[in-house]
Parts: C-alpha cells; sequence; structure tokens
C-alpha cells in the first residue's frame, strides 16, 4: 500500500505531463482495493463486521474517484489520504 500510495502521489504532482504514470498508478491503486474489497466481503474474514463494512465502502469510494481522476474532474488526494490514513491505522497511529 505504501509503494503504491508514494506512486500515486508523484504521478498526480507531475500530472499532466506524465500522464500516463497517474493512469499506471491508479489502476494498481483500485487492483489493490477491489482486492482488499473482494476479502472483506468474505464471511470468513474475521475483522468486525463495521470495519468490514467501512472498508468495502472505501473500496467502492476509491473506484469511483479514480474515474472522476481519469476523467479529469477530481484530483487524486483524497485516494492518497484514504491510503495513509488506512496505513497509519494498520501501524496502530492516528490521523495528525
Amino acid at each position: 500500500m505504501s509503494q503504491i500510495t508514494a506512486r500515486l502521489h508523484q504521478a498526480a504532482t507531475a500530472r499532466p505531463a506524465n500522464f500516463s504514470s497517474l493512469v499506471a498508478a491508479l489502476h494498481d491503486n483500485r487492483l489493490m482495493w477491489t482486492t482488499l474489497a473482494a476479502d472483506v466481503a468474505s464471511s470468513e474474514n474475521a475483522l468486525p463486521s463495521p470495519l468490514r463494512a467501512q472498508l468495502f465502502y472505501l473500496a467502492e469510494f476509491a473506484e469511483n474517484h479514480s474515474r472522476k481522476v481519469l476523467r479529469g474532474e477530481a484530483d487524486a488526494t483524497a485516494l492518497i489520504d484514504i491510503n495513509t490514513a488506512v496505513m497509519r491505522g494498520l501501524n496502530g497511529k492516528r490521523a495528525a
């Protein structure tokens, strides 16, 4: 997640000069969130149901927001912020 977020940040900063890098980073971010969504949707996932639902919602948001970024209707900041917040949570740190 940290590598994808770093690539997403770098590509978003370089936009529009290197749009292909942004597309690739968005694609990898979407794949990561799709994989996570499939995992939390599984009945065998041991996470608490509310957390699973929140993560699934974030995956849906990432998918929809990525489309907006690709259409030039939004930037990638929200995606970077979400990934960063999730990583902080996984590390046991509070969001700043």
